[in-house]
C-alpha cells in the first residue's frame, strides 16, 4: 500500500488545490479532500478512487449505503459521508444553466474578462445544451503545445458529454482571433471528429465584447 506521507507534497490534494486552483484536480482528488482519511489498507487517494469506480459501476442514482458498505473497511460513517456528497452533488445540478449562444458564454466569463493572463476554459453541455461543468484548461499565451485535445475531452469522456463549447480571453480586449487561436480550434476539431464530442463553438471574449467562431463561420 501507497502511504499518504509517500506521496509527492504537490500530489497532495490540499497542497495542489492551492498550487493550482481546485479546476485542476481529478475528481478522485476532490472526494479525498472531502473524506480527510483513509482506512486500513487504502491512503485516502487509493480509497477516493475505489469509491469512485464502485459509484461509476452502480449509478449514483442507485447506489446505497449498503452498496459502500462493501468496500472492504469502509464504514457507516465514511458510507453516510459519501452518500451525502452524492446526494448534495445531483440537488446543485438541477439548476444547471443553458447555453445557447455566445452572449450566454460571455456572461458566463465574468471571472477572466478582466484577466491579465489568457484563461483557456471548456464547457460540457448535456445534450439540452445545460452545464454540466465549466473546467479551466490552461493559462497562459494559447498554443498547441498548452491545450492538448486530450485536456479537453478527457473530462467530456468521463462527465458523459454531448457536446463542448471552448472559450478563452484576450487581455488585449481586441477579440479578433490570432492564428494560434485558429490553429487551437481546428486542432481541437478533428479531434472531436474521432471522439463524437462536438466542439460547437469557440468564443473568444473580454471585458466589453466577445467574437464567436461558430457566428463568422471559423469553424
Amino acid at each position: 500500500m501507497t502511504r499518504i506521507k509517500d506521496v509527492s507534497r504537490f500530489d497532495l490534494p490540499r497542497e495542489k488545490l492551492q498550487k493550482y486552483g481546485v479546476s485542476k484536480l481529478a475528481d478522485h482528488e476532490l472526494l479525498a479532500i472531502l473524506l480527510g482519511s483513509g482506512i486500513q489498507g487504502f491512503n485516502v487517494l487509493q480509497l477516493s478512487k475505489k469509491i469512485l469506480d464502485t459509484v461509476l459501476k452502480i449509478g449514483k442514482e442507485k447506489i446505497t449505503i449498503a452498496d459502500l458498505r462493501k468496500i472492504n473497511g469502509l464504514g457507516q460513517i465514511k458510507a453516510s459521508q459519501i452518500l451525502s456528497i452524492i446526494e448534495l452533488t445531483k440537488r446543485l445540478n438541477t439548476n444547471k444553466p443553458e447555453i445557447l449562444s455566445a452572449n450566454d458564454v460571455w456572461k458566463l466569463c465574468t471571472d477572466i474578462r478582466e484577466s491579465k493572463k489568457e484563461h483557456f476554459i471548456a464547457f460540457y453541455l448535456d445534450t439540452q445544451n445545460r452545464l454540466i461543468e465549466r473546467q479551466i484548461i490552461s493559462i497562459g499565451t494559447l498554443n498547441t503545445s498548452l491545450v492538448h485535445p486530450r485536456e479537453v475531452f478527457e473530462p467530456a469522456i468521463k462527465l458523459s458529454t454531448a457536446s463542448i463549447i471552448i472559450a478563452h480571453n484576450h487581455p488585449s480586449g481586441d477579440t479578433e482571433p490570432s492564428p494560434e487561436d485558429k490553429e487551437v480550434t481546428k486542432r481541437l476539431r478533428e479531434a472531436d471528429k474521432i471522439l463524437g464530442i462536438e466542439i460547437v463553438d469557440h468564443v473568444i471574449v473580454s471585458k466589453l465584447s466577445y467574437l464567436s467562431f461558430a457566428q463568422k463561420r471559423l469553424l
